[in-house]
């Protein structure tokens, strides 16, 4: 099992004839992922790589069902992308472009609500079901079938851990990056309930990092709701308060979000904290009792 994505997914690249949206595709495909349709306005009845490509995200749905769509659409137009894949009826969005204003972001987020589409990112590395299905430019070498679900606001911060967990023989069931803008989809709190309710994720890792109160949010819901052990890992905790570190959302304001604050929240709710990416793997086999 996995969650958002498998073997039934069946995807549309909006973007899919420019460089990186054509680059991106051919490597998903290898690994397997369903490719049904492309879309670029303008090129409908053309096809690259036996991939149809179509003028509207609307006209890829009818003719092939996509069910999830992976953009790579410039920021200045990204949000209406997203808002026509929802329309659409689209019910997985995952917004790989980086750059998009926040106002936008949030402009679309109704749109969403409204339809019921799930939106991952953006500004995100997007998401993979090892063995089953990638959407996005995770690097698939370091993924291996497994049990642990991964969840993370930093792409490259995703690959170390995996890369971690894969080499100490630790397999993963999905492993998402959710995107380190200020505003974005799916969070940590909607992530862990799908792990939660996932029969064949045993274990859940969180990669967090200064900014915001997600991260404590988080910690208050798994002390709750969440039965599966969960161990996570804060990125920033030597950054100086008011200067933004990588990502958008990375920035302590007035003392608040501060790797310290994430710390003491996640082991008041009874979550392993490594203190190093090299840490989680032990600290996942501890809780497995492997």
């Amino acid at each position: 099992m996995s969650i958002l994505i498998n073997n039934d997914t069946k995807l549309v690249v909006q973007g899919m004839t420019g460089r990186d949206g054509g680059f991106h595709t051919e490597k998903m495909k290898a690994y397997g992922t369903k490719i049904v349709a492309g879309v670029s306005p303008g090129k409908e009845g053309t096809n690259v790589n036996g991939i149809p490509v179509f003028n509207t995200v609307a006209n890829a749905v009818k003719a092939t069902g996509a069910n999830t769509s992976v953009l790579f659409v410039p920021a200045a137009f990204a949000a209406d992308a997203i808002a026509e894949a929802s329309e659409a009826g689209i019910k997985l969005v995952i917004a790989i472009t980086e750059g998009i204003p926040t106002i936008d972001v949030i402009r679309v987020t109704p749109i969403l609500e409204k339809n019921g589409t799930k939106m991952i990112g953006p500004n995100c590395p997007g998401l993979i079901s090892p063995g089953q299905s990638l959407v996005g430019i995770l690097p698939v070498s370091i993924f291996s079938e497994g049990n642990v679900g991964l969840i993370s606001r930093s792409g490259t911060l995703t690959y170390e851990m995996v890369n971690q967990l894969t080499t100490n023989g630790i397999g993963q069931s999905t492993c998402i990056g959710i995107g380190g803008d200020p505003v974005i989809g799916l969070h940590y709190i909607e992530l862990l309930t799908m792990f939660e309710a996932d029969k064949d994720t045993h274990a859940i890792v969180l990669c967090g990092e200064i900014g915001g109160d997600a991260e404590e949010q988080a910690a208050a819901f798994i002390k709750e709701h969440v039965t599966k052990p969960v161990v996570a890992f804060i990125a920033g905790q030597s950054a100086p308060p008011g200067k933004r570190m990588g990502h958008a959302g990375a920035l302590i304001t007035s003392g608040a979000g501060t790797a310290e604050e994430k710390i003491k929240a996640f082991e008041a709710a009874g979550v392993k904290v490594a203190k190093e990416p090299i840490e989680i793997p032990k600290f996942i086999k501890e809780a497995l009792g492997k």
